[in-house]
Formats: structure tokens, sequence, C-alpha cells
């Protein structure tokens, strides 16, 4: 099998684990009482429900599927099929929501399958270096935590919607940082253990995921689950491919006279992409209501 047709296969594994996952964990978090949230919100008392767990488990073999595909290839390609997560999603919360997809839903999901279709195949993604240098981290750090934290704070201090955003987003980049990260940490494994367990980016994927984990329950958790989730599915392939180029040195084999329909493809997979998410929550809500 030629490499880049393995990558897709792995990351729409990925994607498909990543949906089945979310929407378990979603409908987990939103009837969590308010009353039951902690210090670390939500997933406090989530870790004791045996449903949680079978979400991330699968969630978690999501992960491994894509940091398989980063292994192979680009985070140009690799990130916009994750977003395809919430085309396998669309049916399964249609089902737990006991309804039939409408005509509207299959515009918006034929919309992401062809924008994805397009960044994949006329975007020609080409790999960069596997490893970001450390003062790309450092610049990283100084632009990236104050946009996390301010997040957070406006956040924890917001309610309804307004909160499920803002924690959506500083969940949503904390992910795309785990991406570029993950790329980096699969080059070490094939290094050997002592590169691994001597560099910083392992240590630094364990914060960044558990971070990314913990805020995007409590987006869940905050009650505007159509707020979150497309927040998070938008960041982090943004910020992802966004790293990718700048620091990764990945970049897209076009000519000017393909940027147009690129940019036009990334908008409509955006626009799509907030359009299905709204619609798998708005199907949890209704099936956990």
């Amino acid at each position: 099998m030629p490499q880049t047709l393995l990558v897709v296969v792995l990351a729409l594994g990925a994607a498909l684990c990543i949906a089945i996952g979310t929407v378990v964990r979603q409908r987990t978090a939103a009837v969590v009482p308010i009353d039951d949230v902690g210090v670390l919100g939500p997933i406090t008392t989530l870790v004791k429900q045996p449903v949680w767990w079978i979400g991330t488990l699968v969630g978690i073999g999501g992960y491994a599927l894509q940091a398989a595909a980063l292994g192979l290839g680009s985070l140009l390609l690799v990130q916009p099929l994750l977003v395809l997560s919430l085309l396998f999603a669309l049916p399964l919360g249609a089902r737990f929501a006991g309804r039939t997809i409408g005509a509207r839903e299959w515009m918006w999901a034929a919309a992401l399958t062809v924008s994805v279709a397009i960044l994949v195949l006329v975007g020609n993604p080409k790999p960069g270096i596997e490893r970001a240098e450390a003062r790309h981290w450092a610049v990283i750090c100084l632009v990236g935590i104050p946009i996390v934290a301010l997040c957070v704070f406006a956040g924890q201090r917001s309610s309804g919607s307004r909160k499920a955003l803002l924690l959506g987003i500083a969940g949503g980049t904390l992910f795309g940082v785990a991406a570029v990260l993950t790329k980096g940490v699969v080059h070490l494994v094939s290094q050997g253990i002592v590169p691994l367990v001597s560099s910083f980016e392992l240590y630094a994927l364990i914060v960044v995921a558990v971070a990314a984990i913990t805020l995007q329950q409590s987006a869940f958790q905050a009650g505007a689950l159509q707020a979150s989730l497309p927040a998070t599915t938008v960041m982090e392939p943004v910020v992802a491919s966004m790293l990718g180029f700048l620091v990764l040195g990945e970049y897209l084999a076009v000519d000017r006279s393909v940027t147009a329909i690129l940019v036009l493809a990334v908008l409509a997979m955006i626009a799509a992409t907030i359009a299905l998410a709204r619609t798998s929550t708005d199907d949890s809500r209704v099936s956990v209501s």
C-alpha cells in the first residue's frame, strides 16, 4: 500500500474512533449535575462512570491511529482528515436521538467531504521536519499560554454558551499543539528509548493532553454543547496546520492559481464543521434530556 494511502486510511480510522468516543463522552458529561463539578471540572465525577471510560478508551484508540498517521504523513494531510469525525458522528448522533438525517445535514456532510478532499488532493501536502526546534517552542509558549489562559480565565467567569465556547477554544488550541508534540514523540520512538525519555516533548505531550481533555470535558458540561464542539473541532486542525507550516516547514505544493480554490475549501470546511457539530451536539442534548 502506498504510504500516502496508508496515512489516509489511518487518519480515517482515527476520525471514526474520535467520533464514537466524543459522542459517548459528550452524553456522559452533559448529565453531570453542576453540584458534582469539582476544582478540576466534571472530570473528577466522570472518571467514576464506566460509560465514560468506554468512550475514553475508544478515543485513545483513535489517538493511537492519529499518532501512527502523523508518524508517516504531514500535519497538513492528517489534521484535515480528522475533521471528518463529524461526518461519522452525524449518523451516530441521529441514531441516539431516534431521528432521521435531513437533506440540509447531508448537504453539509457533502460540503465537508468535498472540501477536505480538495485540501488533500489538490493541496498536495508536503512534509517538513519531524520536530520543532527549542526556539520555536519558546515562541509557541510565549504566544499560546497567554491566549489559552485568557480563554480559561474568561470562561470560568462566564456561563452557558459563552463558557462552553471559550473553554472549547482553549481545549482545541491545546489539542492542536498536542498534535505537533505527538509527531515529534512518534519520531523519537523510532530513535530509541533513551532519546524519547530524555526529550521534553514526551512530558510536554502528557501535560498538554491532560489539560486539553480536562478543558474539553468542562466545555461539554457547560451546557451549550453546540458552542463547545465546533470550537474544539475547528481550532485543533487550524492550530496544528498553522504550526506545521510555521515551525515544521510543511507546505502545500500549489501555484497561485490554485490558492483561491484552497482558501474557499478551508472556508467551506470550517462552515460545514460548525454546522455538523451543532447538529451532533443537538442530537446529544435531545437524547440525554
